[in-house]
């Protein structure tokens, strides 16, 4: 028997949460949940060699990355080192899901053009408030995110022989 009272999505919603989805931040939410993002994610288009963000740039928006490359770098010194490049369906700025959180990296537009959806952290707290299961659900992936980073930075460790004192990064 079909509810008449479900709700039910345009194609272009639709597509939205075909999007959505394969982000990480966003694969555990049903369509019902991600709808709520949908008012609130504003497209932005940059160019190449763009700055989306500086690394200590307080964490205010996260940015989908719709179309496009994007190079990921961390400055040391004088110079930028570059850590990666990342395409379209993914996820940068995640930290804006944590209050009073900063950039941790630089994001610079490395193809010619980049497309994104931006969604402000007042709206993330926002449905956060009113929706404590999307709240646990993101954050849980945010965890899972972290995570691997951390996974990551101890393999590199391991393989470097230790350049730098562990120590280093869980001074409190």
């Amino acid at each position: 028997m079909i509810n008449p009272f479900k709700k039910t999505f345009t194609a272009q919603e639709h597509n939205m949460f075909v999007f959505l989805a394969k982000i990480r931040l966003f694969s555990d939410l049903n369509y019902k949940q991600m709808s709520l993002f949908l008012p609130f994610m504003y497209e932005r288009k940059y160019e190449q060699n763009e700055v989306v963000f500086f690394r200590g740039d307080p964490s205010h928006a996260l940015y989908l990355l719709k179309k496009g490359e994007v190079s990921l770098n961390i400055d040391v010194n004088e110079d930028f080192e570059s850590l990666t490049r990342v395409r379209a369906g993914v996820a940068l700025g995640e930290s804006c899901l944590l209050k009073d959180a900063n950039r941790q990296l630089n994001a610079f537009v490395s193809s010619e053009t980049a497309e994104f959806y931006v969604i402000p952290q007042d709206n993330i707290f926002d449905i956060f408030e009113s929706n404590l299961k999307i709240k646990v659900k993101m954050l849980e992936s945010l965890a899972e995110i972290y995570n691997e980073y951390n996974s990551n930075l101890f393999k590199a460790y391991k393989s470097s022989r230790g350049f730098f004192h562990l120590s280093q990064v869980y001074r409190g």
